[in-house]
């Protein structure tokens, strides 16, 4: 690297320690941020001489990052952003803390991916799906899928590894040359009722869609979930065992596998190291405390709401909302979410817009009580399972109360 280079990516890596030791955070941030400062082009720099996936999408990008990383991990070292922090700045990050590594899979927040491929010229893309999230913050999504869209048009070299089950994934991803397609399932749809190329409807039926006024259709995904595993393109299905919990995170699985196989990483080679995955930057964490075992989902929008709910047993929940930057400021979006699954268990609400959520629940007729504290809520249930979903800032701030206590 150019000798300025070298210096932003050793004060990088300097201030990400500093940041950690000072118990600032994880420094995945500031360290990147700095380092931009001294040399604009570091993450370019960083980037090159590496085979690099880039992984982007609204919902699951994190954890299909960790899988995949550690899919690749069968060749060699990988350098990731494993904290989340998704943005350029995590990525030169995660890149300068990593040192030379041959590989690197990195999470690219859906708004920075144009920009990411530009500065890291990767051998492979992953686009996970799209739907919506806070409008105060995140753009509407037929305009994601155009950004997305001119930006793999711009890099005809690239593979694409895309969801086949989402109309507005394929829309983006269908002009590129070289599209792996893959099939996990899509039970959020009310994003995608309307036709991206012609605007006319779009309709289902066991499992399939198509536009009603143009060619668009579902095209057939060469690697798909089944049952409890996933059919590679040979026709071979691999039985996944996951710590993680869900449906939502087999077809995750399905993805990195996809995502590997374009490094010439076998199913077979893959799975054991997707099954040794078992927390994603304190998702799916299970804690132990007075008796109650804690597990912490993150949902932050309508879709991954419902996949909480998917994964969530059958036990007392307690709900946790806020309403910071990283959040959105804007809590109307609770309207979307269909609390239903919450009928029937015992439901405790908390966070700085506990009362937006409680008006929400209300509506949709599930009891709930109102607790202030997080110590209030595990005294207000019997030992046992403790399901914890919230979003973004509610999720680290129990998290960070719970490392404070164990």
């Amino acid at each position: 690297m150019p000798l300025r280079a070298k210096v932003a990516t050793s004060v990088s890596k300097t201030a990400a320690a500093l940041s950690r030791a000072a118990g600032r955070g994880d420094g995945s941030v500031i360290g990147g941020w700095i380092g931009l400062k001294i040399d604009p082009d570091l993450l370019g720099h960083l980037a090159a001489g590496r085979a690099i996936a880039l992984v982007s999408g609204t919902n699951g990008k994190t954890t299909t990052t960790r899988l995949a990383a550690a899919a690749l991990g069968v060749l060699g070292p990988v350098a990731t952003n494993s904290f989340g922090a998704n943005m350029p700045t995590g990525h030169t990050s995660a890149l300068a803390k990593a040192g030379a590594t041959p590989f690197a899979v990195l999470e690219v927040d859906e708004h920075y991916l144009a920009r990411v491929i530009d500065e890291t010229n990767p051998r492979v893309v992953a686009l996970l799906n799209l739907s919506r999230d806070q409008l105060d913050r995140a753009k509407e999504v037929a305009m994601m899928a155009q950004m997305w869209r001119t930006a793999l048009a711009g890099h005809p070299d690239v593979s694409v590894v895309a969801n086949a089950d989402d109309p507005l994934v394929v829309w983006a991803a269908r002009g590129s040359s070289r599209v792996t397609w893959f099939s996990a399932g899509q039970r959020w749809i009310d994003d995608s009722w309307v036709c991206p190329e012609s605007g006319d409807a779009i309709e289902r039926a066991n499992g399939d869609w198509w536009c009603t006024g143009c060619p668009l259709r579902r095209p057939n995904p060469q690697w798909r979930v089944e049952d409890d595993g996933v059919v590679d393109p040979r026709g071979d299905w691999h039985l996944v065992k996951l710590q993680l919990p869900g449906s939502v995170n087999i077809g995750n699985a399905a993805t990195a596998l996809a995502v590997a196989a374009e490094f010439g990483v076998r199913p077979i080679e893959a799975l054991p190291r997707l099954a040794t995955v078992s927390s994603i930057a304190g998702r799916y964490a299970q804690v132990d405390r007075e008796g109650r075992n804690i597990r912490l989902l993150l949902a932050k929008n309508p879709a991954s709401w419902l996949e909480a709910f998917d994964m969530a047993e059958q036990a007392p929940t307690l709900l946790s909302i806020n309403a910071r930057d990283p959040d959105g400021f804007d809590t109307s979006w609770l309207y979307d979410v269909d609390f239903a699954p919450l009928h029937n268990r015992p439901v405790l609400i908390t966070g700085e817009r506990a009362y937006d959520l409680a008006v929400r629940l209300e509506v949709n007729g599930i009891p709930f009580r109102h607790v202030l504290t997080f110590d209030e809520a595990i005294r207000s249930v019997p030992p046992g399972r403790l399901e914890v979903i919230a979003n973004y800032t509610a999720f680290q701030d129990i998290r960070a109360e719970l490392d404070r206590v164990n």
